[in-house]
């Protein structure tokens, strides 16, 4: 019964549209009708606003962490039973039923719960993937594809952890899938790389 409850909360968490509500609030423009019409950080700072945008990515992010963290590291609810509750914050962003279903990517919330689960590593190394493939190339799905690789990679080379690794494959899966016709699309070089 806990463990429902604590997935529960964590999946009402997650489903909270921090972006649309900063958009509507402190820009007052529906961020859905800018880029590339998701409810998320991304299209908050093409809204217009590099602040908001980072505030908008930080509570996606925390909406994550915080659930997560709170049940592994003060609670310690460990093996099998964390994996719901690590993957809710995800699940609720991406299928948030304030949004009619039709939430984010879920890029930020996965930064959130890996820093809950391996206080920040693979949050770090999968941003350091995604930046190296933004800073060459123009595709974010294969960007988001490069950074989830390396939070494998980190978990299967140093963690070996059966649980955090059956995470990683639900979370990356759930993720690309946001992405699906971006990875349909080649990647190309950046203008600068071109020149060179």
């Amino acid at each position: 019964m806990s463990i429902f409850i604590w997935t529960l909360g964590s999946f009402l968490l997650g489903a909270l549209p921090f972006s649309l509500l900063i958009g509507k609030w402190a820009l007052r423009t529906d961020i859905r009708r800018v880029g590339d019409g998701n409810p998320g950080a991304t299209n908050v700072l093409r809204a217009g606003s590099r602040a908001w945008g980072l505030a908008a990515m930080f509570l996606d992010m925390l909406k994550g962490a915080l659930p997560v963290a709170l049940a592994y590291i003060l609670y310690e609810i460990r093996g099998w039973a964390i994996v719901p509750i690590a993957l809710a914050p995800v699940c609720g962003h991406i299928f948030s039923p304030f949004l009619r279903g039709r939430g984010g990517k879920g890029v930020a919330a996965t930064g959130g719960i890996w820093i809950g689960l391996t206080y920040g590593a693979a949050t770090v190394i999968g941003a350091l993937g995604m930046s190296a493939a933004y800073l060459v190339g123009d595709n974010s799905g294969w960007a988001v594809a490069l950074g989830l690789s390396g939070m494998g990679a980190y978990l299967a080379l140093f963690l070996r952890d059966p649980v955090l690794i059956t995470i990683w494959v639900v979370n990356a899966a759930l993720v690309l899938w946001r992405y699906r016709d971006t990875l349909r699309q080649r990647p190309h070089l950046r203008a600068w790389i071109k020149r060179k």
